[in-house]
């Protein structure tokens, strides 16, 4: 039973999420969310009291699907440069096929009155972005001349600039292809010019690389 209602659960985030996506906080209503799960409002109301509890829902599992990628990077070892090279691939490519994210970062963008927020996803990237940055420095993998905020202020604005192109409707392979581009252009500054190479700047084998990446 406890399965049954776990599965039924999910199955209202995904329908809330695509409704959400697709219309919006505001305009997305509770019939169509019931109607697009194949459920009755009814059964909708058995797990979720309103609105905004779905809405919390969406959120927290767009903000674990973000959590489930940097903990996978975490383990494999990659080295901070590449997986933020990795990370703004990763973005990319799941604005455009999951809903619950992108719906979670709808929801942040029009609901950002709404307090206390359960789940702020944009906030999420930046953080890990802002993590990312501060464990290269670290490491000594930025060029010692960078400023403090410099890199941090560029690779906030590129990641959540993501998030825009994802809704262009630009196809997927032009999206990948600019993120490279963006790479290719950053990097040298970024990195002292004999690691420039070190760092695969393709999206290529995510989630599995090794710490002898670098």
């Amino acid at each position: 039973m406890q399965a049954r209602s776990e599965r039924t659960r999910r199955k209202l985030v995904r329908a809330g999420a695509r409704m959400f996506d697709q219309h919006g906080y505001a305009s997305a209503s509770l019939e169509q969310i019931a109607d697009a799960a194949g459920m009755t409002k009814g059964a909708l109301y058995f797990h979720f009291a309103s609105k905004d509890g779905l809405v919390d829902a969406v959120q927290e599992q767009a903000h674990a699907v973000l959590r489930d990628f940097a903990h996978r990077q975490r383990e494999a070892g990659v080295p901070a440069v590449q997986s933020l090279i990795d990370t703004s691939h990763w973005l990319a490519r799941v604005l455009r096929e999951d809903p619950v994210v992108r719906a979670g970062l709808r929801i942040t963008d029009e609901c950002s009155g709404r307090q206390p927020p359960v789940a702020d996803v944009r906030q999420a990237w930046i953080t890990e972005v802002l993590r990312l940055v501060s464990r290269a420095r670290t490491a000594g993998e930025l060029r010692e001349h960078l400023g403090a905020e410099g890199p941090e202020t560029v690779l906030s604005a590129a990641v959540c600039g993501l998030a825009s192109l994802s809704r262009t409707g630009t196809g997927p392979g032009e999206v990948g292809r600019r993120v490279v581009a963006l790479w290719e252009f950053l990097l040298p500054a970024l990195v002292p010019a004999a690691h420039v190479g070190r760092y695969d700047v393709h999206s290529t084998n995510l989630c599995v690389r090794s710490a002898e990446v670098a």
